[in-house]
């Protein structure tokens, strides 16, 4: 006999209260009821067989609107009953409640679980959903019209699109149902004021100090998700992020201090994937030595981790939402976000990010790359300028400054265990190579790194 999981269970006798084991399996993917078996797999049998026979197919059909499969098998000299039932495409509800079968337990549904298994029964997401009081007028047609001239360029909406009618447009993608309601996603993507029909449609941007209680400063995103993602990127480099001046020969390059194709990923990920249901913000954590992107919504079966990190299928919480982005060129379609960003840390020398599932929702977080690999970055960037100069110990001092513009020259000393002295006698080299220079006073200023001669 087999043991109980996901698609077997056992029961000694008949309790009406088994119902639900019955609707967890019609909620599921099906499976088989034993009674007359021990939870340990020992057949102990059943009496009165033939009143079950008859009873539990018409309790079933009565309570739960389904029919079942009753089947009379001897085991061990023993009779037992074998209660067989199919998966069905609706929900089924047992006393006013939902089942399912996780492993070999029977759970109820509550809340958003229950509320996304239904849409789920329904072949529909949260995103398709209508809001009848939302109006057409209060869509951007701007921002209609750059979206279809970007999706058209990126081959991937019909040409006619540009001349068509906008609300034919929009029916057409799905955004707008036949009776010309506006969808959830029309909302979100579109609307100039989309929370005011969605309060869950912001974005938190955070400095922190040390701790997580030492907030410096922050900025709060709103407005349509379509835009989101250049705000975000833009705020990040003109406030949050440190974009380290590097040289390539003698060009000189300015980029993010994380990869931003690994950034944009990130960003992108939360805005599509978020469980917009949930009332909490995407959140946005900068750190000296960190970065952490947090959306509500914890991964889509079969989707893990562990998954995430290979080739896998694309799972999506918000269908319409995700295929316009698909349309504009902002995502693809293939699944492969995770790695992207695996792949563009792993290209700028840094850790790979840490990937989890954290208070009821996905979370990313980017590490800065280790002092002794900035290093080799530094000198190898700058190497033809200054030839022997660039030493350990200046490559130490060019990353401080990249990282920290105003970092003092006590800082300096501590963080690299020279005396002042010693400090300051490194930076007049530099000063001298042409590679880094003083802006305003002592106390106030801050440090420049400039293209050498």
């Amino acid at each position: 006999m087999k043991i109980e999981n996901s698609h077997t269970e056992f029961k000694e006798f008949w309790k009406d209260d088994y119902l639900k084991v019955i609707a967890a399996f019609a909620n599921s993917n099906g499976g088989d009821l034993f009674i007359g078996i021990s939870d340990d797999g020992r057949v102990v049998g059943i009496g009165n067989y033939k009143k079950f026979l008859e009873d539990i197919p018409n309790k079933v059909v009565q309570l739960l609107g389904i029919t079942v499969d009753v089947e009379l098998i001897k085991q061990n000299g023993k009779d037992i009953l074998k209660i067989a039932v199919t998966p069905s495409s609706v929900p089924i509800s047992f006393h006013g409640k939902y089942f399912i079968r996780s492993g070999s337990t029977v759970q109820e549904l509550h809340g958003h679980e229950l509320r996304d298994y239904i849409l789920k029964k329904d072949n529909i997401t949260w995103d398709e959903i209508t809001i009848p009081q939302a109006q057409l007028e209060e869509l951007d047609e701007k921002l209609i019209r750059r979206f279809i001239t970007k999706a058209v360029n990126e081959n991937r909406l019909y040409a006619e699109a540009l001349n068509d009618d906008i609300q034919l447009t929009l029916g057409n993608l799905d955004l707008i149902k036949e009776n010309g309601q506006l969808t959830r996603a029309a909302v979100l993507l579109f609307s100039k004021r989309p929370k005011k029909h969605i309060r869950t449609a912001t974005v938190k941007i955070g400095r922190f100090g040390l701790t997580d209680t030492e907030l410096i400063s922050q900025d709060i995103i709103e407005g349509s998700v379509l835009e989101m993602p250049d705000k975000i990127i833009g705020i990040l480099r003109t406030k949050y992020l440190h974009s380290p001046i590097t040289y390539e020969g003698i060009e000189r390059k300015e980029r993010l201090e994380y990869p931003e194709k690994a950034v944009r990923e990130a960003v992108l990920n939360a805005i599509v994937h978020r469980d917009y249901t949930e009332q909490t913000d995407i959140t946005i954590r900068v750190y000296n030595d960190k970065i952490v992107f947090w959306n509500s919504g914890t991964l889509i079966a079969p989707l893990s981790i562990e998954l995430l990190k290979q080739k896998h299928p694309s799972k999506r919480r918000n269908a319409l939402i995700a295929n316009i982005f698909f349309r504009i060129g902002f995502i693809e379609a293939w699944g492969r976000g995770i790695l992207l960003i695996t792949e563009e840390m792993k290209n700028a020398g840094m850790p790979e990010p840490i990937i989890e599932e954290y208070a009821g929702g996905f979370q990313i977080t980017f590490l800065k790359a280790n002092l002794q690999s900035m290093e080799k970055s530094v000198e190898k960037s700058v190497g033809k300028t200054v030839g022997k100069t660039v030493g350990k110990t200046v490559g130490k001092l060019l990353v401080f400054i990249n990282e920290n513009s105003k970092i003092t020259r006590e800082k300096m000393a501590e963080k690299t265990g020279l005396s002042i002295r010693g400090v300051e006698y490194n930076l007049n080299k530099l000063k001298k190579e042409g590679l880094i220079k003083r802006i305003g006073s002592a106390k106030g200023g801050h440090w420049e790194v400039i293209e050498g001669d």
